[in-house]
């Protein structure tokens, strides 16, 4: 919209103030208005007016810049919101609204009371701004500007936080804060203030003076061990656009793509194949593959089997040894014999480094002492439902906290942290031996140890695989759970975490980690299958129009009521589905497995690792396995609208 001297390039409603600090508001301590973005006096200014005063944005007033020092009207008494500090709902009673400078157009009605809590600002003042958190009733933001002060805190009912972002991300760079991912710190846009932001934010340990140039020559060996993400944005942000570029005016926020993704329009899937699970593996066919010396024969073609139909229960005792690294495939009966012997040697001299600490020794060792109190805590109430571990005086309990306190002696890095008991108690439901069930957790501790690290980078980047995964397969489904401030799928963290094992009733737990635990058809088929629960319970979330918490309600009350088979069929229907795929996303691709990842060290590295990248395009450099960025040490930047390059390329 564009009139005299200014363009609205962002208009949104239902945006509320919160005048009141009780936690219900009453519908008179409730502001509904409108925030708009508008370009006026190559200036770009914030503006927000009650619905009663909006009205057409051509009469929008525009307050001039307080050069007086401070704001008159605040007291000592009425000290200003603090927005380092997080309540559970953000209000504005402790904040005046800035008063309005500008005479009222001739023939305006006098302000009502509302109208005095108004306000504009122009975007170069801004200092910062404060997302609130997920989970929140409604979500919200704060606007601190240079000279400290906040702006009253923005309530959006009716959602578009996201959308106001990426409009202000046109204008700003926005760049999280080391100290806190839910505060963006506000630069301009130019290569002299992002120097000084490199500096200021300590983020690379030589000078920063030529940062910006060497970023934009060679984006991966400068940044690589200091940022998490880097997007197309960065770029834009720091270059000239080039002679009939396309228009600085943002898309309206319902085409604007999911922040930090480049959405590939030209991806379309074909039809999702039928899939038919097969019967579990029996006796009889595992002894087919049982060659001489007792050499398993075929191996490849008897993990498909596993893949597709499980296994028999009264195979799991042998076959989980296997599966989870204990066994070799190619050893023989005597080899393994011999392992067990080796290893059963080593867990019990790791056992004894912890029982022999006497009692007084352990007062001392206040890591010992809480990791025996954390697992005798967490044991005491895993599974006991399930008839190996019910009971008071249970010797299942016993082996569960004797085989979790040695694993703290095996692994003194990581030692216990909660969840892992969940992950232990199947194994030794179904192994039912001390050392071997100890092995066969360390297997499957191998896989999902990083779930468990104080740094959370791996079950970070596990939720922004799979919500990649689901951008491809189903972009309305995402766009509706970004509406709803659940875009992150925080919500499958559990799912996640110890691989459904809360989810499913304990016999399809089993079922499920074996087919798992083959690595078939590709080393994340636990993403596919949540992917395949959230696609069968797609209609149920978008068609009850249930917001944030509605949809938290909603997964958490799907405990015990998934069919185990019918989510593996979905999910390798899933696969397939993407595998067929012509123009899979190559980022895609290494997620399912279809390519390897690309070297670290590749020549001429693409611009940036978007999430999202052509099949065309050279792949992402990976960040190291073992080398994943910390969240206090990382950058990350809010990208900027895709021009339509596309079209003139």
């Amino acid at each position: 919209m564009e009139a005299a001297g200014y363009r609205v390039v962002f208009e949104k409603k239902g945006v509320y103030l919160h005048t009141s600090a009780k936690k219900h508001q009453d519908p008179d301590s409730l502001i509904s208005g409108v925030i708009r973005v508008v370009e006026k006096d190559n200036d770009v200014l914030l503006h927000w007016a009650p619905i009663e005063e909006a009205g057409d944005s051509t009469q929008i007033l525009f307050s001039k810049k307080d050069t007086s020092g401070g704001d008159p009207c605040t007291s000592e008494e009425e000290p200003t919101f603090d927005p380092g500090y997080e309540p559970d709902w953000a209000v504005i009673s402790t904040v005046r609204p800035r008063p309005q400078n500008s005479e009222p157009p001739r023939g305006a009605e006098p302000s009502s009371p509302r109208g005095s809590w108004a306000f504009s600002v122009s975007l170069g003042e801004l200092k910062s701004i404060r997302r609130s958190k997920p989970g929140l009733s409604w979500a919200y933001l704060v606007l601190v500007t240079q000279a400290g002060g906040s702006l009253p805190a923005l309530h959006f009912h009716r959602g578009g936080t996201r959308a106001l972002l990426r409009v202000l991300s046109r204008y700003l760079l926005l760049a999280s804060s080391p100290q806190d991912s839910r505060l963006y710190l506000v630069f301009p846009h130019d290569s002299s203030a992002l120097c000084s932001s490199f500096h200021h934010l300590q983020l690379f340990d030589q000078d920063s003076s030529n940062v910006v140039s060497r970023f934009l020559q060679d984006p991966y060996s400068t940044t690589f061990s200091s940022f998490s993400r880097v997007t197309n944005f960065f770029r834009g942000a720091l270059q000239p656009h080039p002679e009939g570029a396309a228009s600085d005016l943002p898309p309206g926020p319902d085409d604007e793509p999911e922040p930090g993704f480049e959405v590939i329009s030209c991806v379309e899937l074909g039809p999702r194949p039928a899939v038919e699970r097969a019967s579990p593996v029996t006796e009889e066919e595992w002894a087919g593959h049982v060659g001489p010396e007792g050499r398993l024969q075929r191996v490849p073609e008897l993990r498909a089997r596993i893949f597709s139909g499980g296994l028999s229960p009264c195979l799991r005792r042998e076959a989980w040894k296997f599966l989870l690294g204990y066994l070799s495939w190619e050893g023989s009966a005597e080899e393994h014999k011999a392992h067990v012997r080796k290893k059963t040697d080593e867990y019990f001299r790791m056992k004894l480094q912890w029982k022999s600490v006497s009692p007084e020794q352990e007062r001392r060792n206040s890591l010992l002492h809480g990791y025996r109190s954390l697992i005798e805590r967490d044991v005491s109430r895993t599974d006991r439902s399930n008839k190996f571990y019910e009971g008071p005086e249970n010797p299942g309990l016993t082996l569960l906290n004797d085989i979790l306190l040695t694993y703290c002696m095996y692994h003194f890095d990581l030692g216990y942290v909660q969840g892992m008991s969940d992950l232990l108690s199947p194994i030794l439901y179904v192994i039912q031996n001390e050392v071997d069930a100890f092995w066969c957790f360390c297997g499957f501790m191998e896989l999902v140890h990083g779930n468990f690290e104080e740094s959370q980078e791996t079950m970070k980047r596990q939720l922004g695989q799979l919500l990649l995964l689901l951008r491809v397969l189903d972009p309305p489904l995402c766009d509706f759970l970004d509406s709803q401030d659940s875009g992150s799928l925080c919500f499958c963290f559990r799912w996640l975490l110890i691989w459904f094992k809360r989810e499913f009733p304990f016999p399809d737990v089993l079922r499920l980690w074996e087919v798992l635990w083959t690595g078939l058809p590709g080393p994340n088929l636990h993403l596919l299958v949540a992917c395949a629960i959230l696609d069968m319970e797609r209609d149920t979330l978008m068609l009850s129009g249930f917001g944030s918490n509605e949809i938290l309600k909603h997964i958490n009350e799907l405990t015990m009521k998934l069919s185990v088979e019918d989510v593996l069929t979905r999910a390798e229907a899933l696969y397939l589905q993407l595998m067929a795929c012509v123009e899979l996303p190559h980022n895609v691709q290494e997620v399912l497995g279809l390519v390897p990842p690309a070297e670290p060290h590749s020549p001429s590295p693409p611009v940036s690792p978007l999430p999202l990248s052509p099949t065309r395009a050279p792949p992402a450099p990976p960040l190291p396995s073992d080398a994943a960025p910390q969240p206090d040490s990382s950058l990350e930047i809010l990208p900027e609208e895709e021009e339509e390059e596309s079209r003139d390329s």
